[in-house]
């Protein structure tokens, strides 16, 4: 065990005795046994070690001067009024003035002169300073300073000085004596000299040489013989003389006792008592007893009695031993420095008996007591203090023992019998007094705080004529400390001063003491009592400060609660931080457990003031604002108290903040459930709905309150589940928000009148600016309804997500019911009449019968450019623009996560029961075959109306003019819960009359034969001749928000498909004019002339070889076709947006291509067509307009080299690529044909083969169908369908679209072999067999994919249900 160690643990077995075992609050702490001390006895002694003070200071030494033998002078002039004349004639001269500011300068200079700062010599005596001060008074009295200011007259200033200088030295001069009058000139010709330094100091003298002059002439006649006033031969009057140093005797008088003073003021005494009880006294309290008590004490030192300190009082006999050590040379300085003050006493005493002074003595044997340097403390005069030694901090003291001397009267007259105990008495009423001050000025220099100055330096001198150690000093000070801290006499700013007080660093001068340094830091060297008082105020504060602690802690929830820090600084600093003061973890975690108790008291009761503030007692009056409330002040209280407590959390091992929640938000959970569910109920038995904006703010305090719940006591789960409580108003909010969506959507469209926004007139509109202000509003309230969930911050996935399903239905029914009404106006819009067509309307029968027939001679096709509207255009500017809005709200309400959140939560299919009530049917209407021809050309203009067994109109196409082979390509999705049958009428446009019925045919949709959910098409008979071929497919329509929004996408670009599509049908007609077998055969011909008759009738004769048309012709002949592009495309470009642009520009290429197309080739059928095939030239010509068109639609800038039309990739679509392929066909066999078409069949099914073995569904094959038995059973599509789920935002969409391209170009087939030999009656009976094949095919690939759907889901369960993706 180390040393320090066992000394430590004999220390503390020493002291045991000495402490009280119990430790209580501020108000019952115990105090130390204090000895009870007279007020009167303790300001008795200290009056006696005062008044010993002031016998022992240094004695005040005055300078006399001794005049020289009188001589007798001559004045230098008789009168004032002589010296003056040289002014007085002069008066008014403004050269004789004083400049401007020379008094405030001169003020100066002469402050200088009184405080000592001139450097000049002949200023520094002190009768001139007097003189100087009788002349500063008048001088600056105020009328006679804004006099001088004004007049600045030399002889007034002059004046002036000279009648207070003659008062001043006149004073105590016997009557006869004449000496002061020579002192009165001297003077006056200093202040002149003065003036005249001024003016040369601030550069005034070049400007008045005049006055400058005159003021050296007035000091030489003020002078005798030229006579140097610096000499001090010419001081005192010009007397001369020498001066000498004197002792002043004492007064004895309480006027020049310093720290007498102080002790009257200690003990609010008069100075006349003090000064009474001096005067009984100073005969006993002589510097003679003082050196008797010094010798009594060394005796008793030497004899080791109880009288002083004994090794008995140490704990180490190291501590004894050098206290005793440091002790000899103190007493023997004291006793010097007693003897030089009054070396009377040396005489009687012996010589041995005292000490000798030795200033040189250094290294080990130096005293540490301060007392080295005696001899010059002594010779100095503190400047307005008393004497005061500067005590060492190793300075022993008497017996500290508070027990009594068994034997004898006290033997000393200035030391107490119990010193420390009155020196703690005077202390504690020093401090006493001097915290009554206003304003006390504490000594920067003091080892003791909180005293001023004066009390310092007297508690400086008990401690050294009393024998008090440093360290009894400090201990007993913070004895006092504690015992005015705990009768509220100070604060804790005077507890933390006090303690700093004792651990700041000693002085330089007291470092190099080795005994200094042990006895301050190392506690085993201290008293045994002194160690053991200390113990006991550090307990007794901790105490104090715990019960401090814990009343500021009961009130940290209040509005303003008492400051914690101090208390705590000085407990961590102060007391934990003490080596002496030990305490067990057990007592803290003790007064945590009752502060921790005490806090949550508090918190209940701070709650339940809350809940009888906000909450009625009226039970049936109750609502969620009352819950709201009650719960924003809960809130207010957890942020409060958390902000303050931020930096320091914990406080003595106490988190005010765990404790306040863990309290009162169980408390307002349990409430809040229980008051909601009561509010609830009283509603359901009135039949009334509680507000649903009540419900979401009350959700939003209820979820703020748990967030903060969770951060504070993550492991404790909140009282009940807020959202399964309050989700019914959510869905109140969607329904009704369900129920308003058309209205909006009808509203937004009533306001809007479609025009661009352009800010200026004749403005071109920006990109932003083409679309109206209908589909805006309606974007603006989805996302205002989508926000109103989302800024919910709903806690629960699966109910957030069904939430957005149930608004994403909303949203999808209002754009269906926006698209309907748009597509409803645009096409009302562009099926208006012409000015030509309503002219015609205005003729009568036979006017227009006789307008045919002359057209028909003339072979007449009016064509006539379509005038559209801009509202038109801007209509479909906002369906694309509502598709991109949909696909930006898609991504922001992140349907994706949505649906895979409810599919996580959704047990599996044969854990569930799911019937599908809902169906949609997607119906293409492709085209139609061999249609009757209505009109007297031969052709038909027809269109297709679907509708119900009803006559209820379901879908109507667009018309085609002009064509019996029609090809539509429209689709329209109808919505059943059961079998529906269709009736599909063709009709006959025509402009005069009704429209003529072409044909009839139906179909009936029953869900259970599209149980595979795989597309299927149908050739249906007409009733009439020729055939429709419609494709439909089926979807469950499901309660799934990637569906909705899918089925949403799909409306927006139908709905865009269908209007472009109406706009490039006003352009086909030209189309179909200018790239027509007519167009060949007049550029052939060029006309028909009588040449070309006659070589009719000599057909038998060889024929010329025609020359074909040049390149100029070909390009000429489509010229009309580009001018009416431009012209139209100018007028589309001023509204549409560019994306819009570019999708009329694609559509109508794809026009021209199946304009091409039908030139080159009839369309797929398994009968022979009466098309006949084009020439070599004719081919060729239409391949040139197919380059032309090409390019034309490409838009490629000459300069720049820059597309600014349609894509490539849009360009070169697959039947851009079918139609190049015929120029390898075309004229080839048919027998290579045939054979071709064979081979591409067998690689076409071995492919597809190939690909059902990988798979576990069948390849979907590439090739349309023919008609026959798999047209009347719905024979599968070879090709998958667009199916919605497919379509629910942009990038599924465009992804489908790329794959389907690849798809195209990846499997060629032989489908324009086909179509070429259908102009090939040969082979008339090869088509027929092929398409048998095509026919076993598709069934065959059908049967595989219900079979293996049935064996996937279980024995035929997928028939009738839903899949789930």
């Amino acid at each position: 065990m180390s040393t320090s160690s066992t000394q430590s643990r004999g220390v503390n077995r020493r002291i045991n005795s000495l402490q009280s075992s119990g430790r209580h609050s501020r108000e019952g702490s115990p105090r130390p046994r204090k000895r009870i001390i007279s007020p009167n006895d303790a300001y008795t002694y200290a009056l006696r070690v005062a008044y010993l003070s002031y016998l022992l200071q240094p004695r005040s030494r005055r300078t006399q001067h001794v005049p020289a033998p009188r001589t007798q002078l001559q004045r230098s002039s008789s009168s004032i009024n002589d010296l003056m004349k040289d002014f007085t004639l002069l008066r008014d001269s403004k050269s004789t003035r004083f400049p401007h500011g020379f008094t405030t300068e001169l003020e100066k200079r002469l402050t200088g002169v009184l405080m000592g700062k001139e450097k000049r010599p002949e200023y520094n005596d002190a009768t001139i300073k007097r003189t100087f001060a009788a002349f500063f008074n008048a001088f600056t009295e105020q009328g006679f300073k804004k006099r001088m200011e004004k007049d600045r007259r030399v002889e007034d200033l002059v004046l002036i000085f000279f009648s207070n200088a003659t008062k001043e030295l006149q004073k105590g001069k016997p009557p006869g004596d004449d000496t002061w009058k020579f002192m009165v000139d001297r003077h006056l010709a200093l202040f002149v000299r003065l003036i005249s330094l001024v003016l040369k100091d601030h550069d005034w003298v070049r400007d008045r040489p005049e006055l400058t002059n005159r003021l050296a002439t007035l000091e030489n006649k003020l002078l005798v013989h030229d006579q140097d006033l610096a000499d001090a031969s010419q001081r005192n009057g010009g007397a001369g003389g020498s001066t000498i140093e004197v002792i002043m005797p004492l007064s004895f008088e309480v006027k020049d006792m310093p720290l007498v003073q102080v002790v009257a003021r200690v003990f609010s005494l008069t100075h006349a008592q003090v000064q009474s009880d001096i005067n009984k006294n100073k005969s006993v309290w002589t510097e003679k007893a003082a050196l008797q008590d010094l010798k009594i004490y060394q005796s008793y030192l030497n004899l080791n009695t109880r009288r002083t300190l004994r090794s008995d009082d140490f704990d180490l006999e190291a501590g004894y031993e050098a206290w005793k050590k440091a002790e000899g040379p103190d007493l023997s300085q004291m006793m010097l420095a007693i003897v030089q003050s009054n070396p009377e006493l040396a005489k009687s005493t012996p010589g041995g008996s005292l000490p000798h002074f030795n200033s040189s003595t250094t290294g080990s044997e130096t005293s540490d007591s301060g007392y080295s340097d005696m001899s010059r403390k002594l010779s100095d005069q503190s400047e307005g203090s008393s004497y005061v030694i500067d005590q060492p901090v190793d300075m022993s003291g008497l017996a500290i023992s508070d027990d009594i001397p068994d034997s004898g009267d006290n033997p000393y007259t200035f030391i107490p019998t119990e010193p420390r105990a009155y020196y703690r008495f005077i202390l504690s009423q020093a401090l006493t007094q001097d915290i009554k001050d206003q304003n006390p000025q504490p000594c920067e220099a003091s080892d003791i705080k909180l005293l001023t100055k004066q009390s310092t330096e007297l508690l400086n001198e008990i401690c050294l004529r009393w024998r008090i150690p440093k360290v009894s000093r400090v201990v007993l000070f913070l004895d006092v400390i504690r015992e005015k801290y705990l009768d509220d006499e100070i604060g804790l700013d005077g507890l933390d001063a006090a303690f700093n007080f004792i651990k700041e660093p000693l002085s330089e001068s007291k470092k190099n003491s080795p005994h200094v340094s042990s006895i301050m830091f190392d506690r085993t060297l201290w008293p045994v009592a002194d160690f053991a008082l200390n113990q006991q105020i550090l307990t007794s504060l901790h105490d104090a400060l715990l019960r401090d602690v814990y009343d500021a802690l009961q009130h940290c929830y209040d509005q303003k609660p008492p400051s914690l820090g101090p208390v705590v600084y000085i407990l961590e600093s102060h007391i934990y931080d003490d080596p002496s003061f030990s305490t067990t973890p057990e007592e803290l975690d003790l007064f945590s457990k009752q502060v921790e108790d005490g806090l949550r008291q508090q918190a209940q009761g701070i709650y339940r003031g809350y809940l009888e503030k906000e909450l009625p007692e009226d039970h049936s009056v109750w609502e969620f604002f009352h819950v709201i409330q009650l719960g924003k002040a809960v809130l207010k209280l957890a942020e409060r108290v958390q902000k303050r407590y931020r930096k320091t959390p914990e406080i003595m091992g106490v988190n005010p903040f765990v404790i306040l929640v863990e309290t009162i938000l169980p408390m307002y959970a349990e409430d809040a459930r229980d008051i909601v569910a009561r509010i609830l109920e009283l509603a359901r038995s009135r039949g009334e709905d509680v507000d649903i904006q009540d419900g979401f703010d009350l959700y939003k305090e209820l979820v703020e309150i748990r967030r903060i719940h969770a951060q504070a006591l993550p492991k404790v789960p909140f009282a009940f589940h807020i959202e399964d409580l309050l989700a019914d108003f959510v869905w109140r909010w969607i329904r009704m928000t369900d129920e308003n969506v058309p209205k909006w959507v009808d509203q937004a469209i009533k306001q809007d009148h479609f025009k661009v926004r352009t800010q200026i007139a004749d403005h071109v509109p920006s990109e932003d600016e083409r679309h109206s202000v209908s589909v805006i509003d309606i974007f603006r309230s989805f996302n205002e309804i989508i926000s109103q969930i989302a800024h919910l911050n709903w806690d629960d996935d699966l109910q957030y997500a069904k939430f957005m399903t149930a608004l994403g239905r909303s949203v999808g029914s209002g754009l269906a019911r926006y698209c309907e009404v748009i597509e409803q106006k645009f096409s009302k819009e562009m099926d208006r009449l012409t000015p030509e067509q309503e002219a015609t309307a205005n003729q009568t029968r036979q006017e227009k019968w006789m307008q045919l027939a002359k057209d028909a001679w003339n072979n007449k096709e009016k064509i006539e450019p379509f005038q559209f509207f801009p509202e038109s255009f801007v209509k479909l500017n906002n369906i694309e623009f509502a598709t991109y809005q949909l696909d930006k709200l898609e991504h922001e309400v992140n349907v994706d996560a949505c649906a895979e959140v409810i599919q996580k939560n959704t047990p599996p299919v044969t854990q569930r029961e799911r019937k599908v009530t809902n169906y949609v049917f997607s119906i293409k209407i492709v085209e139609a075959e061999d249609l009757k021809a209505c009109d007297i050309n031969g052709l038909s203009d027809p269109y297709v109306v679907l509708g119900d067994e009803y006559q209820k109109r379901l879908a109507k196409t667009r018309i085609i003019y002009g064509n019996l082979n029609p090809r539509w390509e429209e689709t329209v999705d109808i919505t059943t819960q059961g079998p529906l049958n269709i009736i599909a009428t063709v009709w006959d446009w025509d402009t005069l009359g009704d429209h003529d019925c072409v044909g009839r045919t139906s179909i009936k949709l029953d869900p259970s034969h599209f149980g595979d959910f795989l597309p299927r098409e149908y050739w249906l008979d007409l009733d009439t001749q020729g055939r429709l071929l419609l494709r439909v497919s089926m979807e469950g329509e499901r309660d799934d928000i990637q569906f909705y929004f899918g089925k949403a996408f799909r409306t927006l670009k139908r709905t865009e498909r269908d209007m472009t599509r109406i706009i490039t049908d006003k352009l086909s007609a030209y189309i179909s004019h200018c790239l027509s077998r007519r167009a060949l055969r007049s550029m052939l011909s060029k006309g028909i002339t009588m040449s070309s008759v006659s070589s009719y009738f000599n057909r038998n004769r060889p024929q010329p070889v025609p020359q074909g048309p040049t390149q100029v012709d070909i390009t000429n002949a489509l010229k009309p076709l580009f001018a009416y592009f431009d012209d139209n495309f100018a007028i589309m470009n001023q509204t549409l947006t560019s994306t819009a642009m570019i999708m009329v520009m694609s559509r109508l290429w794809k026009e021209v291509l199946v304009t091409i197309e039908a030139l080159l080739v009839p369309p797929l059928s398994d009968k022979p067509s009466q098309q006949r095939p084009l020439t070599q030239q004719e081919l060729d010509i239409v391949f040139k307009w197919l380059q032309l068109l090409f390019d034309f639609f490409h838009a490629v800038d000459e300069d720049t080299g820059e597309a600014n039309g349609v894509p490539l990739d849009v360009l070169k679509s697959p039947k851009y690529h079918d139609i190049q392929s015929l120029n390898f066909f075309y004229f080839d066999s048919t027998e290579n044909l045939i054979r071709t078409s064979e081979r591409m069949a067998s690689a076409t099914a071995a492919r597809q083969q190939a690909q059902r073995n990988r798979l576990s569904a069948p390849a979907s094959l590439s090739s349309p169908s023919f008609g026959g038995a798999a047209g009347l059973l719905g024979m599968t599509s070879t090709r998958r369908s667009k199916s919605i789920m497919l379509s629910r935002n942009l990038g599924t969409m465009k992804k489908a679209k790329e794959e389907k391209r690849k798809e195209a170009q990846a499997e060629p087939n032989d489908d324009m072999i086909l179509r070429i030999l259908r102009m090939r009656p040969e082979a008339q009976k090869y088509l027929r067999d092929r398409s048998r094949q095509k026919e076993r095919l598709a069934a065959a690939a059908a049967a595989e994919m219900i079979v293996r759907q049935s064996l996937l889901a279980g024995g035929g369960r997928m028939l009738g249900s839903t899949p789930r993706r």
